[in-house]
């Protein structure tokens, strides 16, 4: 029974991740989105955030080849940002020590709008155990599709954590039950805070997943 786990904003975060995005964009294209070209992206994930942008620039759909552009560049940008004695990621240490509990007994999975390599760079920075498998953001697929990816070998029931709306409605799409990391998704299901000891995020998951039909 797969549990997965969002990462930005649900294990840790990375500040100025948009605008990371945005300056490894201009690297590649010559000329950098602007925030407003952003905000009108509906997409959570990197593939789908990165193919309305470039809509938007040329006319047309990303390709593989220009998403691994992408991938490289921003995964260079995270590395100059992020390194020891420079900006930090802030890590949810209950969280992050909660879910290695889980993944003792359970099938864990981190299931991330990342494109895979920034999704490695960040898995490392926080600590991530290697044994934990990672799904990051694939061309053609949204957040859902993931989900649905990660969980096709495993008898249900499943879970998805995460902290934003889009993950809710990621879950909902997949028919998975839900809990929530912070505030900024409302409804009935369980919400967490940040600071959650580890206790009692594993105490409120296996209440989720024992609560599921």
């Amino acid at each position: 029974m797969p549990i997965c786990f969002d990462l930005d904003g649900t294990l840790g975060h990375f500040s100025s991740g948009f605008v990371l995005l945005r300056e490894a964009l201009g690297l590649v294209w010559g000329e950098t989105p602007t925030v407003e070209e952003l905000r009108l992206c509906r997409g959570s994930t990197d593939w789908e955030i990165v193919d309305e942008l470039h809509h938007m620039r040329f006319g047309r759909g990303l390709d593989e080849t220009g998403y691994s552009a992408y991938e490289t560049a921003c995964v260079d940008r995270f590395r100059e940002v992020f390194t020891p004695g420079a900006q930090a990621a802030v890590a949810y240490r209950g969280v992050l020590e909660g879910m290695h509990r889980l993944a003792a007994t359970r099938q864990v999975w981190i299931v991330s709008g990342n494109a895979p390599g920034l999704l490695a760079f960040k898995t490392e920075v926080l600590g991530v155990d290697p044994a934990i498998p990672r799904l990051g953001s694939l061309p053609r697929h949204d957040r859902a599709d993931l989900l649905r990816r990660a969980l096709r070998e495993g008898a249900g029931p499943h879970l998805y954590v995460g902290d934003r709306p889009h993950d809710l409605d990621a879950a909902q799409a997949a028919g998975l039950p839900f809990v929530g990391i912070g505030e900024a998704v409302p409804g009935e299901h369980r919400s967490l805070p940040p600071d959650i000891e580890a206790d009692h995020l594993v105490a409120a998951v296996e209440a989720a997943l024992e609560s599921t039909p």
